[in-house]
């Protein structure tokens, strides 16, 4: 990735003066929005002015700072190993939540050849990495069913589709063994906040809509939309949909990347609950408590902030974000 350059930055603070936004900016200078984003937020002073100068300066000082040749001393691997073992966090989530915080740290691959000499040793860090070591394959499947007045996901508007608001949210169920226990998942798709409950009675659609709705309750000034897939446990949807005013849409059937999110946070509940394993094991307190975990990761599509705290930002202050 190539650094701004003085006269990229001198650019920067014409555009600024001129009133252009920063996804303007980022087009004419030809990088990514999110350089700009950080670039300002990074290089400005505490007033929140942008100096071309002042910002230059900073990012040769950060440069050399962090071009020094970095040890993986002992230090070093007491913070990766407390990461890994006590928050379950990826070499990758590591490395951006210690570069953000300027926390000097050896690069993710480096920590994962740490991790497979760790396992050749007869070490247990790879047990706590989400996919230990391996790339599983999900089988594809499930069976049709029919759920009265659908809406469907062609239905969803563009500001849904491009995350332009906070609180659109995509629903689904982990199953545990032989499908007889379940837990809803909820995400919240800008921010990627997630919550999730166990359902007492398993894939019953009208418990499911009871949960969700008292789950839900307590944000529903932020209750824009919520997107499923085809379960029969969602055919009390127009109840979710009436109690929270809110809408509610099912995507296509077998596609699971219409809801990506939610997919992607129910891998990260995987990593603590497997699967085939019964939910009897787990209480009310252990789940809320992965779901803590998982909302306190730093995530890198988010710039390695973590969910908790942007989607707080949104409740509490109404505080937008760039990712």
């Amino acid at each position: 990735m190539k650094h701004l350059t003085k006269e990229q930055r001198c650019q920067i603070k014409a555009y600024l003066q001129c009133g252009k936004s920063k996804i303007f900016i980022a087009e004419a200078l030809e990088v990514h929005k999110t350089t700009i984003y950080r670039e300002i937020s990074r290089n400005s002073t505490k007033t929140g002015i942008y100096n071309p100068d002042y910002a230059q300066e900073i990012a040769i000082e950060r440069k050399d700072r962090f071009n020094l040749v970095r040890k993986f001393d002992d230090y070093t691997q007491k913070i990766v190993k407390h990461y890994i073992e006590n928050e379950q966090w990826s070499p990758e989530q590591i490395v951006g939540h210690c570069k953000s915080h300027n926390i000097p740290m050896v690069c993710h691959e480096r920590i994962y050849a740490y991790i497979r000499k760790d396992k050749l040793n007869g070490g247990s860090l790879y047990k706590h990495l989400r996919h230990r070591l391996k790339h599983r394959k999900r089988p594809v499947g499930g069976k049709k069913v029919v759920i009265k007045d659908k809406v469907s996901i062609d239905k969803r508007s563009n500001v849904i589709n491009n995350k332009e608001r906070f609180g659109d949210w995509e629903i689904d169920l982990i199953v545990g063994e032989k499908n007889k226990d379940a837990i809803v998942t909820i995400a919240e798709r800008k921010t990627a906040f997630f919550m999730m409950k166990k359902l007492p009675d398993g894939k019953n659609a009208k418990q499911l809509s009871k949960v969700v709705v008292n789950m839900l309750l307590p944000y529903k000034d932020y209750i824009h939309s919520i997107t499923s897939d085809n379960g029969s446990e969602f055919a009390e949807h127009k109840t979710i949909s009436k109690r929270l005013k809110t809408q509610f849409f099912f995507a296509h059937p077998y596609s699971s990347w219409e809801r990506g999110l939610n997919e992607y946070t129910n891998k990260l509940i995987r990593q603590y609950i497997p699967k085939k394993e019964s939910f009897t094991n787990f209480n009310d307190l252990n789940i809320l408590d992965i779901q803590h975990k998982i909302n306190r990761r730093p995530r890198k599509n988010l710039n390695f902030k973590n969910p908790k705290n942007l989607f707080f930002n949104f409740v509490n202050n109404k505080v937008a974000f760039d990712t």
